[in-house]
């Protein structure tokens, strides 16, 4: 007698190019900032915002265009150097080990490279316990990237279906938009979940039962009564 083997949830891989990313007016602020890195103030600049909102695909659409260096926040240590001529960006800065993240800073000051960091909360929020960073977190132009509209929460919804390869009725599309909390992380979520279920079924086809199993696992928001937006 053989047991069924449970499938596993694994996430799929990102893919951080200029042509998947969704732009939007909820992006468009630190687009803009993106595209004029010469006008930085002290060539530094920081994104933030909630959880799945894009930063780090436009922390690396700015590296994949200008040939900056791409450095990970939990990951920086000791005395990083900043090896490339056109800069440096840290992707969850705010993890970065403290002084690893001031060296880094003036270094790439007195080399005169720009620096991009990305994060949940603006750096002047960071809790910080060396001054001289403070300072300098405090003083570095952050842009938000802001909570997304409905209709790019609709297609980061058929994205992320597309990326797995899950076919879904649009009323169940509506379903998910309408009764889960209109947030980017819970979402992409549910469509893991769906992604598992599909996968223990052996079928690729979204069905209303699984996406009742997802919108259980994802806290449905039962105050949601109005249409979302096309």
């Amino acid at each position: 007698m053989t047991s069924r083997q449970l499938p596993l949830m694994i996430p799929a891989r990102p893919v951080y190019d200029e042509t998947s990313f969704l732009a939007a007016a909820s992006n468009e602020a630190a687009r803009t900032w993106l595209g004029r890195t010469e006008v930085w103030p002290d060539r530094r600049l920081a994104l933030w915002g909630g959880a799945d909102r894009g930063k780090t695909h436009l922390l690396r659409i700015w590296v994949g265009r200008i040939g900056a260096d791409v450095l990970s926040g939990p990951s920086l240590s000791g005395f990083p150097e900043v090896a490339s001529r056109f800069g440096v960006a840290v992707d969850d800065a705010d993890r970065a080990d403290q002084a690893a993240l001031l060296h880094l800073l003036n270094t790439a000051r007195d080399l005169d490279r720009p620096v991009l960091l990305a994060a949940r909360q603006p750096p002047a929020h960071w809790a910080t316990t060396l001054l001289d960073l403070g300072s300098r977190l405090r003083a570095m132009t952050a842009v938000e990237v802001e909570a997304p509209e409905d209709e790019l929460l609709r297609q980061l919804l058929l994205h992320w279906l597309a990326e797995r390869r899950l076919v879904a009725d649009e009323t169940l599309h509506d379903r998910l938009l309408l009764r889960l909390p209109r947030s980017p992380d819970v979402l992409r979520a549910a469509v893991a979940r769906l992604d598992h279920d599909a996968l223990a079924s052996r079928k690729r086809k979204v069905t209303p039962a699984m996406v009742r199993d997802a919108l259980a696992a994802g806290g449905e928001d039962e105050t949601v009564t109005a249409p979302i937006a096309r």
